[in-house]
């Protein structure tokens, strides 16, 4: 059983993402660590709190992290993606429990050196949290079993410019320190999670397999992907909503959903015009080494189908 934590600057796909992780049978969440992105950290956080309960897992510790970029400043929240309250408004509870004392670098830097090669850690927002922690920890590369990221495009355009994907995009410094560290890499970036787009029709099928035991999680589920829905078809002319964030989790369980290609990745941070790309050597000549495990195919089928069986609890055939 895998041991992971995952690090969410809790939107509608962080909490999606949540919503998956925690309704999965076979993984150990160690905790849910909190940054600035969709929404600022406050937000993120009690956003966190909010779908762990909805998720019935208040068990799981969450710790709060990074409030800015490591050298520039935030921008602020993507309201047209993800609604004023950062999950489509939807009006959930407010959390009965609280965020941990320990800030989200401690956490990841204690956690690891507690359980040294077993920790996973999954990045679905900007990567200041564990660019912190490896400032606290230089060793930390060596610790870890492996940092699956969502983020970066290297076959494909950005989303947040014509080159930089927003999780890069939104902290490059912090995203450059944590790709020259060493730390066994495999990016889920754009070239794969715009494959995995959940539909109307997903949707549906979702609410019709509504009972007593999952009937609030469908509906706040629904709620949200509608808003997803309406803001990427204005956005973007498309009918369905990328599953990004969800789509790493289940790079971390199900690696074989990829193919992956091991490449040799800089982040670019001085560029007007290209700062935040993730500038992949595609040259056929032999490299003096890789430090990424860049994911070029996916079974999107395949994923959607697992991410509604899990979080619904139900199974769904496919014709």
């Amino acid at each position: 059983m895998k041991k992971v934590i995952l690090d969410i600057d809790t939107g509608i796909d962080d909490a999606l993402a949540i919503l998956y992780l925690l309704k999965h049978p076979n993984v150990e969440v160690k905790g849910l660590t909190t940054g600035f992105g969709n929404v600022d950290v406050a937000l993120a956080t009690k956003n966190t709190l909010q779908i762990s309960e909805l998720a019935e897992r208040p068990d799981v510790p969450v710790f709060a992290g990074a409030s800015k970029p490591f050298l520039r400043t935030w921008k602020g929240p993507v309201v047209h993606v993800h609604g004023e309250n950062g999950i489509g408004n939807v009006s959930l509870p407010e959390p009965k429990a609280k965020a941990q004392d320990e800030t989200a670098s401690d956490f990841i830097v204690r956690a690891v050196n507690e359980e040294p090669g077993e920790i996973s850690v999954i990045t679905v927002g900007r990567l200041t949290n564990l660019a912190e922690a490896l400032a606290k920890d230089p060793f930390l590369p060596k610790k870890v079993k492996e940092v699956v990221i969502m983020g970066g495009a290297v076959t494909v355009p950005g989303n947040v410019t014509p080159v930089a994907e927003a999780n890069i995009a939104g902290d490059p410094e912090a995203a450059h320190m944590v790709f020259e560290a060493g730390f066994p890499l495999t990016m889920v970036g754009l070239d794969v999670t715009m494959q995995t787009q959940i539909t109307a029709e997903d949707m549906a099928w979702m609410v019709s397999q509504k009972n007593e035991t999952n009937a609030e999680l469908i509906d706040a589920l629904d709620e949200m992907v509608r808003f997803r829905l309406d803001a990427y078809k204005k956005q973007d002319g498309i009918d369905g909503s990328p599953l990004h964030d969800p789509l790493a989790v289940a790079v971390t369980l199900h690696p074989d959903l990829v193919k992956t290609k091991p490449m040799l990745v800089a982040i670019e941070t001085k560029g007007a015009l290209s700062s935040g790309a993730t500038i992949a050597d595609l040259r056929a000549s032999e490299k003096p080494y890789y430090n990424v495990n860049v994911c070029l195919e996916v079974d999107a089928e395949r994923f959607i189908k697992e991410f509604v069986e899990v979080v619904s609890g139900k199974q769904r055939e496919v014709l």
